[in-house]
């Protein structure tokens, strides 16, 4: 870790971060702005308010994302073939520097994917499966995420990879797959222990390159570091751990450990889940879980003390089945899982890049679970993105244009600016004014250097 980040914080915190929870207080407000749905047999009109769109931790938007995302992969991307989940987790160090650092994460990015795409060409070899003359070749989607079960910071790979091999006898023929039988511990091993040796050359590569933080984000790095390790940023009870509920351990059996499953070095690799190839609902549920957002409201909860709970997915060893937070560390855990702009947390590697001259033979075809639009004097054209009620119902279950008399409503009207928006709410009696927010306030007990 570079020594900038456990130096003081700064003055504040990134416009970046800044923007992503004024977004997140106006998402959906009807004060900020509606679309205008009519049902042209009942002549009714519903309001549907706009979103913020946000990467961070917006339950609704990311979860809209998620399933915009699964639906992409799924339709457009993952072929009709086996595929398997590799999950690398990192040291605890390394999830900080790669979370400010793009370039190391990308470097570290890289370097799992080219260990299991070796991994993969490994096994092949010892199946004597004929290479052809581009060798052996095989995909992977790859997604980040920045957060835990417990919405601390950390930063992970869960890959989506073609669980087998493509070859090419001659650079015009069509690309041949190759099914390979499920990876046995000693293949997650091996490919672990070189996936923590490339990545021990990369560190010790940029040594020398560490950089000093812009002052704008010296406040968000302590917050990141103080994520990771579970603690509290700022206050009186700085770096003391967040307090938990308990519930006495249960005598229960021993569980077996998870097959697939390799550790070393802080480092550790999961390859226990896969789906067949005909299995396309099921992939694109585990698509879902790789891109899922990193809060659920359901997990959500309020005290008599005013306290938020937070339910853990699966109680910890010592019994641990919620984390408290006050509303100063709930927005600590927040400002630091927010990403920075312009970087990729979906990327393709190998045959799945959008360079690969595999990509053509490899991918479902453009028809393939899209539906296809039929123009007055033209040919069939292909829609690949999905319509915004389509993705609402494949989303969260509803059809926003369906209309409680059993007819089609259509979008007629999208009110953008706030004060014809007030003036329509105010009209129809509905309320006009957005919630009123507390004004911002420098952090409790802060050092600043």
């Amino acid at each position: 870790m570079p020594h900038e980040l456990s130096a003081g914080a700064g003055p504040g915190l990134p416009p970046f971060v800044k923007r992503e929870l004024r977004r997140y207080l106006e998402c959906g407000v009807l004060a900020h702005g509606f679309a205008r749905v009519h049902c042209p047999a009942c002549r009714r009109d519903s309001l549907v308010a706009f979103s913020c769109k946000g990467r961070g931790f917006c339950p609704s938007c990311c979860g809209r994302r998620m399933c915009a995302t699964a639906a992409h992969l799924v339709d457009h991307v993952l072929p009709e073939a086996p595929i398997r989940q590799w999950v690398l987790t990192l040291p605890f160090p390394l999830r900080l520097r790669c979370a400010f650092d793009r370039e190391l994460c990308a470097a570290v990015r890289r370097s799992f994917v080219a260990s299991v795409f070796a991994c993969l060409a490994r096994r092949a070899r010892t199946l004597s499966i004929p290479p052809g003359a581009k060798g052996f070749r095989s995909g992977a989607v790859n997604v980040i995420q920045r957060y835990g079960g417990a919405l601390n910071l950390n930063v992970h790979f869960h890959a989506l990879f073609i669980d087998g091999v493509y070859t090419r006898d001659d650079p015009l023929a069509t690309a041949r797959f190759h099914e390979l039988p499920p990876p046995s511990q000693a293949d997650v091993e091996w490919t672990l222990a070189r996936v923590y040796a490339r990545i021990q050359r990369l560190i010790e590569s940029r040594l020398h390159d560490e950089a000093s933080l812009p002052e704008d984000e010296t406040l968000l790095a302590r917050l990141a570091d103080a994520s990771v390790r579970g603690r509290q940023a700022t206050g009186a009870d700085r770096d003391e751990p967040l307090a938990g509920l308990f519930t006495p351990p249960t005598a229960s059996r021993p569980t077996a450990p998870p097959s697939l499953l390799a550790r070393g070095a802080g480092f550790s690799l999961h390859a226990g889940v896969a789906v067949e190839a005909d299995r396309r609902g099921r992939l694109e549920h585990l698509c879902r879980y790789v891109t899922r957002p990193p809060l659920a409201t359901e997990r959500l909860s309020l005290d008599e003390q005013g306290r938020i709970l937070l339910r853990l997915r699966h109680p910890h060893a010592d019994g641990r089945t919620h984390v408290v937070f006050t509303p100063r560390t709930l927005l600590e855990r927040l400002c630091a899982l927010i990403p920075r702009p312009r970087s990729h947390q979906v990327t393709y590697h190998g045959v799945l890049a959008s360079a690969s001259t595999f990509r053509d033979d490899v991918v479902p075809s453009p028809t393939h679970g899209v539906r296809a639009r039929a123009g007055a004097a033209r040919a069939l054209s292909i829609d690949r993105r999905l319509r915004w009620a389509e993705l609402m119902k494949r989303t969260f279950d509803l059809d926003l244009l369906r209309c409680e008399c059993g007819a089609r409503r259509e979008v007629i009207a999208c009110i953008l600016e706030p004060a014809v928006a007030r003036t329509i709410l105010r009209h129809l009696g509905l309320p006009h004014e957005p919630p009123a927010s507390s004004p911002s306030r420098a952090p409790p007990v802060l050092e600043f250097a």
